[in-house]
């Protein structure tokens, strides 16, 4: 399975070569790890694996190999992973591993299965994911995935579910290698590799440029012959630590030229230009192919005879251009040369190959696997009309293996295609005309989380419809623009656009889509304020579903019907018709709408303060979604945010995070906002980066939720850092962004005000101990502006009514900010704010008991605020909220209510981390060093080096030292001479 070693020598990677191997060995006693091998394009990722691989099938590890490939935009679904059930497949020992996983046989073309079901997905991954860990059983396995930045989405997202689902916890091992130089800003791989590696089981290696040194070595090692010493520091030079461009550099001296030149391409090409015409003619072809070429497919399309092929292949193998493989394939030895290859084509020529391998791949017959490839070499050799039929065929293909994001490209492919393919040329039959693919390629859009591409390609349906258009459809477009838009926050004009679908077809005789367009409208209007409109509607509409027995659209109706009348989605009756609309979308099959009955269901819970009771419906909805395959549709992503958000809540912050990791693997770049709780942790423990994470959020299109859980984070982040007029600003523009068209504010502005007023509290209070009493005033100002917003929306809700235990518990921290402002602390209104948060909220709470201890201890209630100032010590240590556990340290030492005699300082004044730091403090090590030993960074070392002087008094690093000896915080060190 495993290709031989290169011949070309390792130099310069004992330490990387050291460390996967660690790795393998680990993998081989079942205690794993996935490594994510990054480095710029010819820095020898190929060449690492390449021995790595031969170390490990030397000690009996089986060693696959998948390859990703670059079409330009087309992608070949799950293609790394078909190529390694192929190897697999031709193994007799995995033979029964395969058979017990027949799902995974539709990739290799064999299987009579479809994940056009609503579980297809999860299955075809569950089964890859058993498959892999049954082969580990047979034998210990590593699995090699290249040049991931060319993966397909689904080879993404399988790769995610592997990793994030446990399969390393077998005898395997998983490598995988990707350039660093092709990751621009936006590029697909980008969010998945920062998932990635914040899972347990995954580390990064980067194979960063050869050291001069190790580049000379290289190149003596190549060459038998002895070279001129200018010769060798020409190419050291000239390569930069590249170990191809000193490859390439080296074969280029032998050039009559003897010249060596300035960039890359050119060397490839001069060393292409040495072989024979019949070996230029073949690489040509082959580079036209892609990175590899099945031996038969190369020859019709090149032309040659057989005995002519061969030849011009061992010549271009001998000069190390292309690689033979094991099944009868050649492949570039790099993907630059290729590149270059490639490039270096006529646009004719490269047209005329094109199409003769489209049409040798369409002679083989119409394989569903292979008509993504032959719509690239239809469109590249500009047959658009079998490029456009080649496409859909590879839309529905990938529709048919699960992968949306491949059928969207697809189908966005057969669009653009449309128009220059005649109307006689074109695809007859059901949905193959224009309007109804794009509504097809907008909903792709949208189940793979591209909600403002779905938008966009609805308005282009929209676009195309005709006077003659058949009004059923004009309606369907129209209120699927509606939806579309409303899930963008674009509420306006959701709203015109459910309003004109209504109008377009009757009540009467009533109808499906009829029915679908009130629902939409019912939802629109909520959402612009007319809730008279949208409830009459609603009750209209439920009754024409229930005579039509449209169970599903009568659950959509119910759960409308639930959130807006009455006491809401809160109360017992809207309770009650969740649970039914639950059960009608459930027998329906419509799990979209079970969605929305389950994520209502959680959020009645958590608005009514019974947090626990949330969970189990959040639990379902998760699995409902994974089974459906709708996971990064609106609703899940939204469940996923409000279970962290309940993890958060109860104090069981470790579980959030490790949940927050776990969710990665699943999420849509759309989905980053379901990670705010975990944001909200982080900070809560001290680590800055939070708000940089959070400001990342708010690149790209506006999104209602990432710029809500941005607010909170940089509100916070500003108040925690003492800046006030940083905290009011994104308090501010964090509601002016989620207010909607009505002038309806987001309920979360009470708990912002809440966080700003908490900043210009302590502003206030430092002025007046300074005896400024004028600038105290001028924030007393913005105090009483912040907590009539707070008392405000907290009295009225996005529903109307007064806001649930949560609102009102922020709500009462915002009233004791705006006294402690005014006045300073005060012990009814902090009283008041700690009761508040007794529904649940551990952390608030334990940050409203710090201030009602402070409150005591300035009333004289010396014994209440010292047990008070204890128990805020306790959850913050069981927390693990450091900045919390130095607010209190400091108030015990200011207020002297430490139980140590004559309140010295002591070590339970440093937390655990701090103590670390003070020893190696005293050892002279500098932050860089320190945060090497402990593995954090210097910043962070050198935050913890400024608090540790800030408890113990200490005006330098010195000084804390000998405080620490001192007071026997730190033991000295023993002499090495002693």
């Amino acid at each position: 399975m495993q290709q031989a070693s290169s011949a070309t020598p390792v130099v310069g990677r004992d330490a990387e070569l050291t460390r996967l191997s660690g790795v393998l060995e680990r993998a081989r006693g079942g205690e794993a790890r996935a490594v994510l091998i990054a480095g710029d394009a010819g820095v020898g990722k190929t060449r690492v694996l390449d021995e790595v691989g031969a170390q490990a099938a030397a000690t009996g590890m089986t060693v696959v190999t998948g390859h990703c490939v670059d079409l330009g935009d087309v992608g070949l679904p799950y293609l790394p992973f078909t190529e390694i059930l192929g190897v697999l497949a031709a193994d007799e020992r995995f033979s029964g591993a395969l058979a017990a996983y027949p799902v995974v046989e539709r990739l290799l073309g064999a299987g009579s299965g479809s994940v056009r079901d609503v579980d297809g997905r999860l299955r075809l991954f569950e089964g890859m994911a058993g498959l892999l860990a049954d082969v580990a059983e047979v034998a210990p396995l590593l699995l090699v995935l290249e040049d991931l930045h060319w993966a397909d989405q689904s080879s993404r997202d399988l790769l995610r579910f592997l990793l994030g689902r446990g399969v390393l916890r077998h005898r395997l091992a998983v490598f995988a290698s990707y350039r660093a130089d092709d990751l621009h800003r936006r590029h697909p791989l980008r969010p998945l590799l920062a998932e990635l590696i914040r899972l347990p089981v995954v580390e990064r290696l980067e194979l960063r440029p050869l050291a001069d040194p190790d580049v000379d070595r290289l190149v003596r090692a190549l060459e038998p012959r002895p070279l001129p010493e200018a010769t060798v520091r020409r190419i050291v030079e000239r390569a930069e630590g590249n170990a191809f461009y000193a490859e390439e550099l080296l074969a280029a001296t032998d050039t009559e030229s003897g010249g060596v030149p300035s960039g890359l391409a050119d060397v490839l090409l001069i060393r292409f230009e040495q072989l024979s015409e019949t070996a230029q003619q073949v690489l040509r072809t082959a580079a036209v192919a892609g990175r590899r070429v099945d031996h038969d497919l190369l020859r019709e399309a090149a032309g040659l005879p057989e005995t002519e092929l061969e030849s011009a292949l061992r010549d271009a193998v001998g000069r190390q251009l292309l690689v033979a493989g094991d099944d009868d394939t050649y492949s570039f030895r790099h993907a630059l040369a290729r590149e270059a290859v490639y490039a270096d084509l006529l646009p004719g020529e490269r047209a005329r190959l094109h199409g003769a391998f489209a049409r040798l791949l369409a002679g083989r017959g119409h394989r569903a696997e292979s008509a993504a490839e032959r719509a690239h070499h239809y469109r590249e050799s500009h047959d658009l009309a079998e490029a456009l039929a080649a496409s859909l065929e590879a839309a529905d293909h990938a529709q048919q293996v699960g992968a949306p994001a491949e059928e969207q490209r697809h189908l966005e492919t057969a669009l653009d295609l449309w128009p220059a393919v005649g109307a006689e040329a074109r695809p007859s039959g059901g949905g193959a005309d224009r309007v109804t693919l794009t509504l097809r390629a907008s909903a792709a859009a949208a189940h793979a989380g591209e909600l403002h591409r779905a938008v966009a390609l609805t308005r282009s349906a929209l676009a195309e419809l005709g006077q003659d258009t058949d009004s059923e459809l004009a309606a369907r477009v129209r209120y699927t623009l509606a939806g579309d838009l409303l899930r963008v926050d674009s509420l306006t004009a959701a709203f015109a656009y459910s309003s004109e679908a209504l109008a377009m077809i009757p009540e009467e005789p009533p109808s499906h889509t009829w029915v679908w367009a009130a629902a939409t409208h019912v939802l629109a209007a909520r959402h612009v304020g007319e809730n008279e409109t949208a409830l009459k509607v609603a009750r209209r509409a439920l009754g024409v579903a229930e005579r039509l027995r449209v169970t599903d659209a009568q659950a959509d109706l119910l759960i409308s019907l639930a959130v807006f009348d009455g006491e809401g989605r809160r109360g017992p009756e809207g309770r009650q018709r969740l649970l039914k609309a639950r059960e009608l979308a459930r027998s329906s099959g419509n799990a979209a709408v079970e969605l929305r009955a389950l994520f209502n269901l959680a959020m009645g819970c958590y608005e009514s303060g019974a947090l626990a009771e949330c969970v189990p419906f959040l639990t379902e909805g998760l699995d409902r979604a994974r089974r459906a395959g709708l996971l990064s549709s609106p609703y899940p992503l939204e469940m996923r945010y409000l279970r962290l958000l309940v993890l958060n809540v109860l104090g069981r912050w470790d579980e959030c995070v490790r949940a927050a990791a776990a969710d990665a693997e699943v999420l849509p770049a759309a989905g980053g906002y379901t990670m705010g709780p975990a944001l909200f942790v982080t900070l809560a423990r001290g680590d800055v980066a939070a708000a940089d994470r959070a400001r990342a959020l708010l690149e790209g299109p506006f999104d209602w939720m990432a710029a809500l859980v941005a607010g909170i984070v940089l509100t916070e982040a500003a108040a925690l850092r003492g800046d006030p007029e940083e905290a009011v600003r994104w308090m501010r523009s964090t509601v002016t962004a989620l207010t909607d068209e009505t002038g309806a504010r987001p309920d979360v502005t009470v708990r912002l005000a809440a966080l700003a007023l908490a900043a210009v509290a302590d502003t206030a209070a430092g002025l007046r101990l300074t005896g400024d009493g004028a600038g105290a005033s001028r924030w007393t100002g913005t105090a009483s502006e912040l907590v009539e917003l707070a008392r405000a929306t907290a009295g009225r809700g996005e529903n109307g009514a007064a806001q649930g235990p949560e609102g009102q518990a922020w709500l009462a921290r915002a009233e004791a900010e705006w006294v402690r402002a005014r006045s300073g602390p005060d012990v009814a209104a902090w009283a008041a704010a700690v009761t508040a948060f007794g529904y649940g909220d551990v952390y608030e709470r334990a940050r409203c008991r710090l201030r009602y201890a402070e409150a005591l201890l300035a009333a004289g209630h010396r014994e209440e605020a010292a047990a008070e100032a204890r128990a805020v010590r306790e959850t913050a240590d069981l927390l693990g909220a450091a900045p919390l556990r130095e607010q209190v340290d400091a108030l015990i030492r200011r207020g002297r209510l430490s139980e140590r005699p004559g309140g010295g300082v002591g070590a339970a004044v440093l937390t655990a981390r701090e103590q670390d730091v003070l020893r190696l403090l005293a050892l002279g090590r500098s932050n860089r060093q320190i945060g090497e030993e402990l593995f954090i960074s210097g910043k962070t070392a050198s935050v913890h080096v400024s608090n540790i002087l800030a408890k113990l008094g200490a005006s330098s690093r010195g000084e804390a030292v000998a405080i620490a000896y001192r007071e026997g915080l730190i033991a000295r060190e023993p002499s090495a001479s002693g």
